[in-house]
């Protein structure tokens, strides 16, 4: 019986790798054991140790999961995952996504009036790059 890992392009073995890579970067900085998010994603250590090393490539609800145990933005993993497409990135929109607090539906808010806000800034300061800011 042949093996499924070898049909599978070498493109996807380099993203759930990558996955892996992030997941555990992401434990390490948060200094959280492997047993211990584990635990908090209701995963075995085994399991978690393969998605950690590129072996498997986990479910979108167990990454939610993961994230939650990490306390960071489940969309950070699916971008990771591939399962959606990268979006603006840094501080604010990463503390926008990851609070807890917010529902969905207040962080897309947040992050469309942080983006027009932006977006005037960059025109602003492409129409007027002679002037120091104050």
């Amino acid at each position: 019986m042949e093996r499924m890992d070898k049909a599978v392009p070498k493109a996807v073995n380099q993203a759930v790798s990558d996955l892996g890579s992030y997941i555990r970067t992401q434990r390490n900085n948060a200094q959280i054991s492997l047993r211990q998010l584990a635990k908090l994603a209701g995963v075995s250590n085994p399991y978690l140790s393969q998605v950690e090393r590129g072996l498997r490539k986990p479910s979108a609800e167990i990454l939610q999961q993961i994230a939650k145990g990490l306390r960071i933005s489940a969309e950070a993993l699916y971008v990771q995952a591939g399962i959606l497409e990268s979006r603006e990135s840094g501080p604010v929109v990463d503390a926008i996504l990851a609070d807890p607090e917010l529902s969905e539906r207040q962080k897309q808010a947040l992050l469309e009036i942080y983006s027009s806000f932006r977006r005037e800034q960059d025109a602003a300061e492409d129409g007027d790059t002679h002037q120091p800011e104050e």
